[in-house]
């Protein structure tokens, strides 16, 4: 359906506004892209601006993780409440504005505490700013009548690699923390905020004096449990690959650190390329289909890289690997938004679960590793992605009710 429902085109002032309504959600997946990787790509400058060790770097981001996992429990009824659009507006202000705080925090007043503090709230930004970018994300699909969640995605994606770029860059130059950090804050949070203005009628939103669907509900719902129990296996999927895929080929293949580096390079890239490229597949073949290809090709690709034993094929099982975990967590969100009106409790609970991988995956496989080896860890993660490839009938549709 090339020009979209035609009820939400005429709600939403024609095809035309939703196309800038398309633009501006595009920028605001690209900021938030942008923010993650301007926090981790300086993480050596503020650990030495605070004088810590690995141990107490990982401390000090479970803040991170904590204000994160909080937000994204909670962060559905706000949508219910405020409107995607709001909470967006809100969240990116809150996480950006906190980005500027850590910099001067850890550079300027070399505080381990109150960087913490401001790790936690950039955590209650950035995850409930993913929940409404996610709800939006599901109302721009049904207004465009087509798949754009990969994409929408895939320009987080690329925000990533923006970001990671300025912030070597920065380090090249050295650049003061508190000067990257306030820099990239504004820009963030400007983005969102002109963003916002192009977005279309928010359709998530319960009207006034209308109890709407809660939380609670939603975490009562089977389909939606089990399609957060699937984003959780594809999500430390693709989480491992950020955490120890570098370090796997270094120690594991007895590469150098710039192999390391090139390899995670190879698994992002795919894996960008595979969310803005896939969309009239996704139409065509739906979403169930798809989820169970990308399964296929996560765990080809995760066995390969684990046991090949031969760098070459390495190369080629993390490009597989890319490919395979792109789509799973864009299609997930499609799926927990279908219906308008449980979108927000639904990506609420689905994001919650999902972030588990995040919190608990890093963690457990580093103990794993020390008991088994890292590469033969890495390859348990198959055992998650066969599991997601059973329960992708969870991605169909919602039925809509009343």
């Amino acid at each position: 359906m090339p020009g979209g429902s035609p009820a939400l085109n005429n709600q939403l002032g024609g095809e035309g506004t939703v196309i800038a309504w398309r633009n501006g959600l595009l920028a605001a997946y690209l900021a938030s892209g942008l923010l993650i990787s301007a926090l981790v790509s300086r993480l050596p400058a503020m650990r030495d601006a605070l004088q810590l060790d690995h141990a107490n770097v990982g401390l000090l981001l479970l803040c991170l993780s904590a204000g994160s996992f909080l937000s994204v429990a909670l962060s559905g009824q706000a949508v219910l409440r405020l409107g995607a659009t709001s909470v967006m507006r809100i969240a990116a202000t809150l996480a950006g504005c906190s980005l500027l705080l850590i910099g001067i925090s850890a550079s300027v007043f070399e505080s381990t505490w109150l960087t913490g503090i401001f790790l936690f709230t950039q955590g209650l930004g950035t995850a409930s700013w993913n929940v409404a970018s996610n709800v939006q994300g599901a109302a721009m699909e049904r207004a465009l009548g087509r798949s754009i969640m990969p994409a929408l995605h895939g320009f987080f994606s690329i925000g990533t690699v923006l970001g990671a770029g300025v912030g070597a860059l920065a380090a090249a130059v050295n650049l003061p923390l508190f000067v990257h950090y306030a820099v990239m804050g504004v820009i963030i949070v400007v983005t969102v905020l002109v963003s916002a203005r192009s977005f279309g009628e928010d359709f998530s939103r319960t009207p006034r004096n209308h109890t709407g669907p809660s939380l609670a509900q939603a975490w009562k719902e089977p389909q939606t449990i089990l399609l957060g129990v699937l984003v959780l296996g594809m999500a430390l999927a693709e989480g491992a690959a950020g955490d120890w895929v570098a370090l796997a080929l270094a120690d594991g293949y007895q590469t150098t650190e710039a192999t390391g580096a090139i390899g995670y390079g190879v698994f992002v890239s795919t894996m960008t390329l595979t969310r803005l490229l896939s969309g009239d597949l996704i139409l065509r073949l739906g979403r169930v289909i798809m989820i169970r290809a990308s399964a296929i090709a996560a765990l080809i690709g995760v066995l390969l890289f684990a046991f090949a034993g031969n760098l070459p094929l390495a190369f080629i099982g993390l490009a597989i690997w890319g490919m395979g975990v792109a789509l799973t967590f864009p299609l997930a969100m499609s799926a927990a938004s279908q219906d308008p009106l449980r979108a927000a409790t639904r990506v609420s609970v689905v994001s919650t679960i999902g972030y588990g991988a995040f919190l608990g995956g890093p963690p457990l496989l580093g103990l794993l590793a020390g008991a088994i080896g890292l590469l033969p860890a890495l390859g348990s993660i198959s055992i998650l992605v066969v599991l997601a490839f059973f329960l992708s009938s969870n991605v169909a549709d919602h039925r809509s009710e009343k």
